[in-house]
């Protein structure tokens, strides 16, 4: 099998059996047939030529991609999933750290991501537990987005040119 015969087959397979199993009306669970699906089958093609065949540059949109199409499935039948922008940067930083697991590379930013990811996830229960220590933290509140802003423009200029 050739280097990219391990994607191109898992997402032509995985995209038949979806339009086949939707045209015959063969129902697993419901919403099987939407776009986190697709997405999903597209992400398990990038895990697979990432692993199988050592792609690991493969192993960050494969994280991304299957952790998407998982978010969106689960998101309203389960409370434990959040649907809030957290959960993308926790999927990037799974995604670099995993990464980071097969390269050596990428554990700063998956470890800065990931930071961010869990700020965002409890920032909410964070500041209620604050409130009620008497510490106001709605100035952090107003200015965490600046704090991504300038992360982003230290990695682009300043990081980037050692």
């Amino acid at each position: 099998m050739t280097k990219k015969g391990i994607f191109s087959g898992i997402v032509f397979l995985g995209f038949g059996l979806y339009f086949l199993l939707q045209q015959y009306h063969v129902q697993f669970t419901d919403g099987l047939y939407t776009w986190p699906t697709l997405v999903l089958i597209l992400g398990i093609g990038f895990i697979a030529q990432a692993y199988k065949q050592k792609d690991y540059e493969f192993i960050l949109p494969g994280t991304i991609l299957t952790g998407i199409g998982i978010h969106f499935h689960v998101v309203h039948k389960f409370e434990l999933f959040q649907d809030h922008a957290g959960v993308f940067l926790l999927l990037v930083s799974i995604g670099l750290l995993l990464t980071y697991v097969k390269t050596g590379s990428g554990f700063m930013p998956g470890l800065l991501f990931l930071m961010a990811a869990t700020l965002l996830l409890f920032f909410d229960k964070l500041t209620h537990w604050a409130a009620a220590k008497g510490h106001d933290l709605s100035i952090v509140g107003n200015f965490w987005p600046l704090f991504f802003v300038a992360l982003g423009l230290y990695f682009l200029f300043v990081r980037g040119k050692k």
